[in-house]
Parts: structure tokens; C-alpha cells; sequence
């Protein structure tokens, strides 16, 4: 895969996380499904700044495990404002990377010693592509809790008015 495809890819799914991020009321950001889960605000945020994250732990090709804050968000326009800003980093970052530094091999380290091998593209598409679905689908089960509607995300949810009565 090259960057031009993780690129559209990228594009095209930020316009779905926007829609499952504008219904975060803001109300409740401090709320947590359970006493071990992020709180909406922490997972809204995470979900915002994931791109632009991702994009620059592959900058380098050894890493160690990133440290990653979990701040709470303190209201929706700055989750979307996070959002837009982070998609357009990383869309800016991945367009940095020609077809032969996408295959490079990228190593994650602890302590010194590689503990995963992987080439750079697979990184963007496991660690940043399938992990910011990951986290969508995780705030989606948040809003239901809510009792929020759920947009749609690859077809129609429940509550989705075409499916009809």
C-alpha cells in the first residue's frame, strides 16, 4: 500500500470520526462506563490527537513505547478543532514518505532491544489506521450507553432514520 492510499483512506475516515465526535455531548465528558475505562473527554481526545500521534511515532524508524497523555478534552469544538488539526498533520506527514520509506523496516524497542519489526506502512495500517477504528467503535458504545444517537459509521445504526419505522 502506499501513502497516496493510507492518505484517502485517512481523509475518508476522518469525515466519519467527525460525525461520531460531534455527538459527544459535552455534558458528560467527565463520565466513564466504568471505573477502569477512559472518560468520554479522554476517549474523545485520544480519538482526535490519534492521527497526528501515530504520524509522528513513525517518523523514526527505532522507537521506544510512547508515553501518552491521556488529558481530558473540556469541550466538543475543541475535540474537532484537535481532529482537524491532527488529520491534517498526518496527512502532511504520510505525504513526506515516498513508496521505499513506507517498506522501511520500522522497530519498536524497549529498553534498547527490538521487540517488534515491522515495515513502516504496517505500522500506519495496524497502530494508526485499525486503532483509530478501534477507538471510534469504542465511543460509539459510549454513546449508546448515553443513550446518544449513533451515527452512522459503515452503514446504517439503529439509529439512523432510513431504516424507518
Amino acid at each position: 500500500m502506499r501513502a497516496e492510499e493510507l492518505i484517502a483512506e485517512l481523509t475518508q475516515e476522518a469525515a466519519t470520526t467527525r460525525r461520531v465526535l460531534e455527538r459527544v455531548p459535552e455534558q458528560k465528558l467527565s463520565w466513564k462506563p466504568h471505573p477502569r475505562s477512559l472518560s468520554l473527554g479522554q476517549l474523545a481526545h485520544h480519538i482526535a490527537v490519534l492521527p497526528m500521534a501515530i504520524a509522528e511515532l513513525v517518523s523514526e524508524l527505532v522507537r521506544e513505547p510512547p508515553n501518552v497523555p491521556r488529558p481530558e478534552a473540556g469541550s466538543v469544538a475543541e475535540i474537532l478543532s484537535t481532529l482537524d488539526g491532527s488529520v491534517a498533520a498526518a496527512v502532511r506527514k504520510l505525504s513526506s514518505f515516498s513508496d521505499e520509506a513506507m517498506a522501511q523496516t520500522w522497530t519498536l524497542t524497549r529498553g534498547g532491544k527490538a521487540i517488534l519489526e515491522v515495515p513502516r506502512m504496517g505500522v500506519i495500517r495496524t497502530i494508526m489506521l485499525n486503532h483509530w477504528y478501534h477507538h471510534r467503535g469504542q465511543l460509539t458504545v459510549y454513546l449508546r450507553l448515553l443513550d446518544v444517537p449513533v451515527p452512522a459509521v459503515y452503514g446504517p445504526s439503529a439509529d439512523d432514520a432510513r431504516l424507518g419505522p
